[in-house]
């Protein structure tokens, strides 16, 4: 049997909440599953303002609007991470400047963080690497000692808690992803939290095209009209309703991907203790969302044989990020910078298989080939 990478998973719902949305005559943004999605991360999470947008892409985009960010500025943002976490303030002409991950685990290297920071530097992007959180207690008294803004990449985080504080809810801004290969999905779509009151009323304007239509259609202004820039960051109402279905089943696939996770520790913790590979770390002060389960092997070598062993046995295991340092589009304008931990977990990290409906045999089914490789 096949085992897949990534399977979406759906609770039932879905398909009957699209109808319901269909039926309403409305399926342009903005409308009652958009605002019952954007309710239950308020009140479940404490976030102060929360837009839903058509990816976390988009709503990292947004973030880099609100900051007004320009060619003056520079914004720190991790080499091991996807190209969205710079994309949005590179259009904005802002220069990026990288950090290196950590030895021991692929979230940035708050240590660095200080020996980057100059005039210039506007933001920090936090990315939190598979749900893990970074040390946010560190990344926030730097942004008080030099009035920075902290922009927390949640995309993998959801439902993920640093010292008992939701993730998202710590930095000025946050974004999430609800892709397909998240805990929840609604195919493509994300979601941007606003956390600071001065972001909150230009956030709205920026998503509703650059028009204070929000305003509008809340009965507080009798008209309205272009006043700022923008895009139409919003996802239709057939998105939100996909998306609702699933977070009426958030924690009940929280703990079935615990339960996938402590699976795969547990089979392959013997490996680790013999010193063949290591396996993630959690920091004492996160929590773990059980969004994915990566081992980091040797080398770059071993690696690709053990993704080619996999699949020879119908196992579909993958890397993850190249450093964004080392990319074409970086070295276009950019000298080449070393970041050694980046590259590192570039070369020799390996996700396994892992979905909701991934069951106990087939799992074992992985153990066993990864054990296997290495006798």
């Amino acid at each position: 049997m096949n085992i897949p990478f990534n399977k979406p998973f759906l609770t039932g719902k879905e398909t009957l909440y699209i109808e319901q949305a269909v039926k309403s005559g409305k399926l342009s943004g903005n409308g009652f599953f958009t605002k019952k999605c954007q309710r239950f991360f308020e009140k479940k999470y404490g976030f102060k303002k929360v837009l839903l947008t058509t990816s976390c892409t988009d709503a990292l985009e947004m973030c880099a609007l609100l900051i007004d960010c320009n060619s003056e500025d520079e914004i720190i943002v991790p080499s091991f991470t996807f190209v969205s976490s710079a994309l949005g303030f590179v259009r904005q002409g802002a220069k990026i400047v990288f950090v290196d991950s950590a030895n021991d685990h692929p979230n940035m290297d708050v240590e660095k963080l200080e020996s980057l920071i100059t005039p210039k530097t506007k933001a920090i992007v936090v990315v939190h690497y598979a749900g893990i959180a970074v040390d946010m207690d560190e990344v926030m008294n730097l942004a008080n000692k030099y009035n920075l803004i902290i922009i927390e990449d949640a995309a993998q985080a959801i439902h993920s808690f640093y010292k008992g504080k939701p993730l998202g809810s710590i930095g000025h801004l946050a974004a999430f992803s609800f892709h397909e290969t998240k805990n929840v999905i609604s195919g493509e779509g994300g979601m941007l939290v606003i956390n600071e009151e001065i972001f909150c009323d230009r956030s709205e304007i920026i998503w509703e095209k650059g028009t204070n239509r929000a305003s509008f259609f809340r009965g507080e202004i009798n008209k309205y009209s272009w006043v700022d820039t923008g895009s139409s960051f919003l996802p239709s109402e057939i998105t939100a309703a996909f998306l609702w279905a699933q977070l009426e089943n958030l924690d009940h696939i929280q703990e079935r991907r615990r339960k996938i996770w402590n699976i795969y520790f547990d089979g392959l913790k013997s490996l680790e203790d013999k010193g063949k590979l290591l396996l993630p770390k959690i920091p004492n002060y996160a929590s773990n969302n059980s969004h994915m389960f990566y081992l980091v092997c040797e080398s770059f070598d071993i690696r690709s044989e053990l993704i080619s062993y996999l699949k020879a046995r119908n196992i579909h295991a993958v890397f993850h990020y190249l450093s964004l340092n080392k990319s074409e589009f970086y070295l276009k304008e950019n000298e080449s910078v070393d970041l050694p931990n980046s590259d590192f977990f570039s070369n020799t990290l390996i996700r396994l298989p892992f979905y909701y409906e991934l069951t106990r045999d087939l799992q074992f089914k992985v153990i066993s080939a990864i054990q296997e490789f290495y006798a």
